[in-house]
């Protein structure tokens, strides 16, 4: 396994991306899916990484939108047969070393109440719940959490 920062407009990558709004719309409605489109992604101020196998076959992604004052974890997505190996994991620890080294010390996300695994990751990774931030309304159908690095 390879985790890369790579452009978001590939075929396999656009793939994933598919598959993620998919799940994202199978669970929320399209109101509540606050999904960055492949045009945002490759805004400058985005970091955007691709876990790949061996044989380069694209197995997850994730972004992060660095801003002045913080950065957002965006668009994080695992392929169901390579879940419980850790990748989701590897792939925000590679995000959010990146940015920190372009000087983000905070990280927020805003993620869904009915994905436990990803609650459960976010927390085991430092992240605490918060209040919305950003342009994101209050709403029973967001999480949002932040970590703080010093």
């Amino acid at each position: 396994m390879h985790i890369a920062f790579e452009t978001p407009d590939q075929p396999d990558v656009h793939a994933l991306i598919a598959e993620l709004d998919s799940y994202l719309y199978s669970l929320y409605p399209p109101e509540n899916v606050y999904a960055l489109d492949i045009a945002s992604l490759l805004q400058p101020n985005v970091l955007f990484a691709v876990a790949r196998d061996g044989g380069g076959a694209a197995l997850g992604c994730a972004a992060v939108v660095v801003t002045p004052a913080y950065g957002e974890i965006k668009r994080m997505y695992v392929r169901p047969e390579a879940r419980g190996q850790g990748l989701a994991r590897k792939l925000i620890a590679t995000l959010e070393e990146q940015a920190l080294a372009h000087g983000c010390r905070t990280f927020m996300l805003e993620t869904g109440p009915t994905m436990p695994e990803a609650l459960a990751l976010y927390e085991r990774m430092g992240y605490k719940h918060r209040g919305a931030f950003g342009d994101y309304p209050e709403d029973p159908l967001s999480v949002f959490m932040q970590k703080d690095v010093p």
